[in-house]
């Protein structure tokens, strides 16, 4: 195992590149987001295919990636939209275990989607908060000290095998964590049952909307005829994750990860757990189209989504284990 105290650098950081495990969890009552990468499970899935833990930390890329030194041979993994990656001119593929020698790792633009994650074997090893190494970009703390990645960053490596290699070394085989899920559907949502609501949060569903350049990690704001809107009570309510909020403008805002946890705009609905991640990969002027269904509904596509996972990580592990 290599144990030094080693470091990544950031020789150029992207528009948005941050730190972000699974999340923060159990501290809504004091008004903390969760944070964490917005699709955890991709998150996690490209942490095993580099043998670390589920919850280890890894790099969120937002539309165009970070160029980094490894100080080190280290094994990488690139998960969720496509990304133009090369390591010293070699061209790196996605999906899939890849070995590097020391060098500049450059990722460049993302296509087919807004995110990707980054994996290295030991996972960045930077202080947790409140139980997670994700940052909380409103809060300004997490991650590393608590903002998107800037040039000149030095981020710890935790310890992980040692490789002897002096070329990239590329799997063969890929994992296809979408095989079977449509792109095109439209996103699920379980309407709030709210009488002087009721209009809107039907109206969601009746016509096409884009998503706003004004998005970002905390709400993904969408463009479309306005629905009507109505008066709040003037009393905030809780929101998550995946609350559809109608402002007074009547646009709809879908709360992401680095949501906040009470708001003040009325309250149409909430997407479903199981689509939640493909709102992550919506770019700018993307259009959507939304579609309300029930509790059993919600429940059987998020078991549909785990088991997809399991089945997965059954797949690589077996994978794994014969080529070590």
């Amino acid at each position: 195992m290599n144990t030094r105290n080693e470091f990544i650098e950031v020789i150029a950081p992207g528009p948005l590149t941050s730190v972000q495990d699974r999340g923060r969890h159990g501290w809504r009552h004091l008004g903390i987001a969760r944070s964490g990468a917005l699709d955890p499970d991709l998150a996690a899935l490209a942490n095993h295919l580099v043998g670390n833990r589920d919850d280890d930390a890894v790099l969120e890329l937002s539309l165009h990636g970070p160029s980094l030194r490894l100080p080190r041979p280290s094994r990488i993994a690139l998960l969720g939209a496509s990304v133009d990656a090369r390591f010293e001119g070699t061209v790196l593929p996605m999906a899939r275990p890849i070995d590097l020698p020391a060098g500049t790792l450059k990722l460049g633009g993302v296509r087919n989607g807004v995110r990707a994650w980054l994996a290295i074997a030991g996972g960045f090893e930077v202080a947790p908060v409140l139980g997670s190494r994700s940052t909380d970009l409103r809060g300004g703390f997490g991650g590393h000290q608590g903002r998107a990645l800037q040039a000149g960053d030095r981020l710890p490596l935790g310890s992980a095998p040692s490789l002897r290699i002096d070329s990239p070394r590329i799997a063969r085989w890929w994992v296809d964590p979408d095989f079977d899920e449509d792109p095109h559907l439209p996103i699920r949502y379980l309407p709030i049952a709210n009488p002087a609501l009721a209009d809107s949060a039907a109206a969601l569903a009746r016509q096409p909307w884009s998503v706003a350049a004004a998005s970002n990690r905390q709400g993904l704001r969408l463009d479309g005829a306005p629905l009507p809107a109505v008066g709040g009570s003037g009393v905030s309510e809780p929101v998550a994750p995946g609350t559809i909020q109608l402002p007074a403008d009547g646009r709809p805002i879908v709360l992401l990860a680095d949501a906040q946890t009470v708001g003040g705009y009325a309250r149409l609905g909430h997407v479903i757990a199981a689509d939640l991640p493909r709102l992550a990969q919506a770019p700018p002027h993307a259009r959507l189209r939304f579609e309300a269904c029930d509790a059993p509904a919600a429940i059987a596509a998020l078991r549909h989504r785990r088991e997809r996972m399991v089945r997965l990580r059954l797949a690589l592990a077996s994978r794994l284990s014969h080529t070590r």
